[in-house]
């Protein structure tokens, strides 16, 4: 293992930031994977460190193939994570809407550039993603739709489900989409949660990587099968949503199977405890997204269902190591 400074910018009153790469075998850029780009993505962080812990094994036992390598980057915005703020600290700016970057522009748009000239080039990329709405999400692969996405080798991954998206405008600034136009295939990897770490849903999408790494020749490592993927169309997705707003209480969880009209959960008035709404879903489906936070607002997506007819049911999970 090597690891390596991938991009620093100093700093006047502190010291210099620096994003730190872990690079695993020789030769060729076969695939890169990029943790952290925001200052809650803790869960994203923590899924790489488990990743490079999993790398150093692999590589220990001559397990990488002669003439591949591979790069792990945890984080990307140290600064935003030290002081647990989801933007860059002075400018709320966001380096995932600053691809390629500008060597010559605010210093958001100048990490990009000093990243993305480490980033390109390589066979495969991923990003350990989180979405704009908080909330937990069933463990999947996410892919933009701009004429480059490789959604054959996405199933290599095994996760349980591939979401295809068309991309708007602002994704345009995306590493994903970035890479992509740059003949990197990219994908980003969703695991269940963002600000919190969870070792079971990290641990899955560690495995999805070396799963995927060995399947194309990349390392020798017999991990789980994992899953058979369904492709889903994210405008298929029937999102629900709240009309009051109080204290949110889930009545169920992400991958599990509701039906219509059965109760998802409940919003209570914080000061009296009394039930403002119950949210019921509105087809038979299988629950993709849910809201985590405590408190809720009124017109809120709380929860998003892939609605039966959509996929096939996917295969009941491996069990647990």
């Amino acid at each position: 293992m090597e690891k390596y400074t991938v991009y620093e910018m100093e700093s006047l009153y502190r010291d210099s930031f620096r994003v730190m790469g872990y690079r695993f075998g020789s030769g060729e850029k076969s695939m890169c994977v990029v943790g952290a780009m925001r200052g809650n993505e803790i869960q994203q962080m923590y899924a790489c460190s488990l990743l490079i812990n999993r790398l150093k094994g692999i590589e220990a036992k001559g397990l990488i193939n002669e003439g591949e390598s591979i790069t792990v980057i945890p984080c990307a915005n140290p600064f935003s994570m030290n002081i647990s703020k989801r933007f860059w600290p002075t400018d709320s700016s966001d380096i995932n809407r600053m691809f390629p970057g500008y060597s010559l522009g605010e210093t958001t748009q100048r990490i990009a550039d000093g990243l993305f000239k480490e980033l390109m080039g390589f066979r495969y990329g991923v990003q350990f993603a989180s979405y704009h709405i908080p909330g937990k999400f069933a463990p999947h692969v996410r892919m933009m739709r701009t004429g480059f996405e490789p959604v054959e080798e996405a199933k290599l991954f095994n996760l349980p489900y591939i979401v295809l998206v068309d991309p708007m405008p602002i994704d345009s600034g995306t590493l994903n989409y970035n890479w992509q136009v740059w003949e990197t295939k990219a994908f980003s990897l969703y695991t269940e949660n963002t600000a919190r770490t969870d070792r079971r849903s990290a641990l899955k999408v560690v495995d999805s990587i070396t799963r995927f790494l060995d399947k194309v020749g990349v390392i020798r490592y017999a991990g789980k099968a994992g899953y058979v993927p369904d492709v889903i169309d994210e405008g298929h997705l029937v999102s629900v949503q709240s009309n009051s707003a109080g204290i949110f209480e889930p009545a169920v969880e992400v991958k599990m199977t509701v039906s219509e009209g059965e109760l998802l959960g409940r919003i209570r008035d914080p000061y009296e405890g009394s039930v403002r709404e119950e949210i019921r879903a509105g087809c038979d489906g299988v629950v993709f997204f849910r809201h985590a936070d405590p408190l809720i607002y009124a017109d809120t997506v709380v929860f998003r269902l892939i609605p039966f007819g959509e996929f096939r049911v996917p295969s009941p999970e491996p069990p647990a190591e």
